[in-house]
């Protein structure tokens, strides 16, 4: 056997970069972002403007680190918190050195055209994933990557069903090929840099999605004012506000009799319970801020705005 010469391997061989997960509403980018870091970190809901903040999720695998950025839906912004919403989509890209643009199984649509020019004007590398192509025959597939292709030509065009996992895979290789060479930034423990606090009330907001119709989740928001760990790691005490715009909308949320409500609370305890690893006591209410969504302090104090 023969010594070949061969460079041992050094810092300079490991990659690490952000990665922006963009695209339009419900195309995604929360269960892939969960499926990829292997834990629930975004929560996931049919319904659009679910994602309101962005989340890193961290992942570490051999010889790289890939820092993901979950983002809010990128569609034509209405009002103010739409408005903060995209803003904080667009702004990943500059923080990205990849940005994998996600969309459903289908050409390119007119809905597009808000992101579309951001996309074309990158620096940094493109990764297009088509995602959720286990609704979709694979005769259908190959004209839909051809479609992106000639959009992109210098893009590698990726299938994915991020809900079974399919292709992702050959999407982080991808990704892993065009990350910059740079040392690790996170421990290798770590997956989020988000807060325990975040999270929670991050569960609140996700049962109340899956609970209401499909207008309310808009005009609702939460806030926890005290997240007592005093007593951890027997209990967690944990004091949520949920704000609603009008008093008709109070109503809704409370439930006949405080039902809906209750049953709220009772998933959204059991939810924190497995992320916090103990016993939490859970106490919602229900309050009015009148048009809370056009307000700059509501949406500061809710952490929509900076």
């Amino acid at each position: 056997m023969t010594t070949e010469n061969r460079k041992p391997k050094t810092e300079n061989d490991f990659k690490c970069g952000h990665v922006a997960l963009i695209g339009l509403p419900n195309v995604g980018k929360s269960t892939l972002l969960n499926k990829l870091v292997g834990e629930k970190l975004a929560i996931t809901s049919p319904k659009p403007q679910t994602t309101r903040h962005r989340l890193l999720g961290i992942v570490n695998r051999p010889g790289a680190q890939l820092l993901y950025l979950d983002t809010p839906g990128v569609l034509e912004p209405k009002g103010p918190l739409n408005q903060s919403l995209v803003q904080a989509a667009l702004s990943a890209l500059a923080a990205a050195d990849v940005v994998v643009w996600l969309v459903e199984h289908r050409p390119p649509d007119p809905q597009d055209r808000v992101l579309l020019p951001h996309l074309q004007q990158l620096s940094q590398p493109l990764v297009v994933a088509i995602n959720k192509i286990d609704l979709i025959s694979k005769p259908k597939l190959l004209p839909l990557m051809e479609a992106y292709h000639q959009l992109f030509p210098q893009a590698p065009v990726i299938p994915v069903s991020a809900l079974l996992g399919d292709g992702l895979p050959e999407l982080e290789a991808e990704i892993i090929k065009l990350l910059p060479p740079a040392p690790p930034i996170y421990a290798e423990d770590q997956v989020t840099e988000q807060t325990e606090r975040f999270l929670a009330t991050e569960l609140i907001r996700e049962r109340l999605l899956h609970h209401l119709g499909e207008e309310m989740p808009y005009a609702v928001a939460v806030d926890l004012e005290e997240f007592d760990e005093s007593r951890r790691p027997e209990l967690v005490r944990v004091r949520a506000v949920i704000y609603v715009e009008r008093q008709s909308q109070k109503g809704i949320v409370i439930g006949k009799k405080g039902h809906l409500l209750k049953t709220v609370g009772q998933e959204a305890r059991t939810e924190m319970e497995d992320l916090l690893g103990c016993r939490v006591f859970l106490e919602l209410w229900v309050k009015v801020w009148k048009n809370w969504r056009k307000d700059p302090r509501a949406l500061r104090l809710l952490g929509y705005q900076t």
